[in-house]
């Protein structure tokens, strides 16, 4: 007989069940799902046919999570009904690529509208407000939940749009107190830097970068006029969910590229002994110290340091 993990308190076992009983019923799971014939996992499966290309029974049992007979029983069905073709696998003999029929694809289209239509009227009931909340905490709820390493992450760099700078100053002032135990003055002078960026930005020989990942703010970079020959890269961030993807070399070969591209002749940056990651960046690029100073700020006595790659 299973029991409860003890290291899990029975409050918060007892909130989850009652929101699974609360969300099934709101979202009619337990009843004929969308009004048809169909399971709730024969639906599943009919949308990843509509939506992959050609998968074999075994990719779709091992992302679906089922079981091998019933995913075989509910297969059979679909193709005794005109709804599914099989093809022989070019790369396993074994294998079968799996794909809707003309009909197969009548049958799923409605089902899909029908879909479509019920979460329209389940959001429309709700303020734009609430709206934006409501899929807020549901993809909060699926980053969470989800295992690493289960789907490719969507990794993005883009240009900066209204909200961005001051997340940028946002996330500097939370992570490196969390992080460093900076306090407000470090938030105070990133403020300044994003500031006059953003208020004598010239896009002919500056840049900025803001990195998302799965569609959220990630992380940063900026790219500085110092002078015709020399530009500065500043602000370089990642939030700690999008460390390990890589990003942070991304960013920094993105302002690289676009110095060289607009003819600097040498990148700068100003940055801490204390933060390994950064310099671990840098140092795999070629960028060298040339300066290293004592600096007490922010709270902190820092070993700050000035460090330059020639293009």
């Amino acid at each position: 007989m299973s029991t409860v993990n003890p290291a899990v308190p029975a409050a918060q076992v007892k909130a989850v069940r009652g929101f699974n009983r609360f969300y099934t019923q709101r979202i009619g799971v337990l009843d004929p799902y969308l009004g048809s014939d169909f399971s709730l996992t024969e639906v599943r499966v009919l949308y990843e046919l509509a939506h992959r290309d050609q998968p074999t029974a075994a990719e779709l049992g091992r992302d679906l999570a089922l079981d091998a007979g019933y995913l075989s029983r509910i297969l059979r069905r679909f193709e005794s009904r005109g709804w599914l073709a099989r093809s022989p696998s070019p790369a396993d003999a074994r294998q079968s690529l799996l794909m809707l029929t003309d009909s197969g694809h009548e049958v799923f289209a409605p089902l899909q509208q029908r879909s479509r239509d019920e979460a329209a009227a389940l959001l429309a009931q709700l303020a734009p407000e609430q709206r934006s909340r409501l899929i807020e905490a549901m993809e909060t709820l699926q980053r969470v939940l989800d295992k690493p390493g289960n789907a490719p992450r969507t990794v993005l760099l883009r240009d900066p749009r209204p909200g961005d700078f001051g997340w940028v100053v946002q996330q500097h002032g939370e992570l490196y107190l969390r992080e460093w135990g900076y306090n407000e003055e470090f938030e105070g002078l990133v403020a300044g830097i994003v500031a006059k960026y953003i208020e004598n930005h010239d896009p002919s020989c500056e840049k900025c970068w803001i990195a998302e990942v799965d569609g959220q703010r990630a992380g940063s970079v900026f790219l500085v006029r110092r002078s015709a020959t020399v530009a500065q890269l500043r602000l370089l961030i990642l939030t700690p969910e999008a460390r390990g993807l890589g990003l942070g070399g991304r960013l920094t070969d993105e302002c690289i590229a676009f110095a060289r591209a607009m003819g600097y002749r040498k990148v700068v940056l100003w940055t801490q002994s204390h933060l390994l990651a950064a310099r671990a960046i840098y140092a795999a690029r070629g960028f060298r110290i040339v300066k290293t100073e004592r600096n007490d700020a922010y709270g902190k006595q820092l070993a700050s340091e000035t460090w330059e790659l020639k293009l």
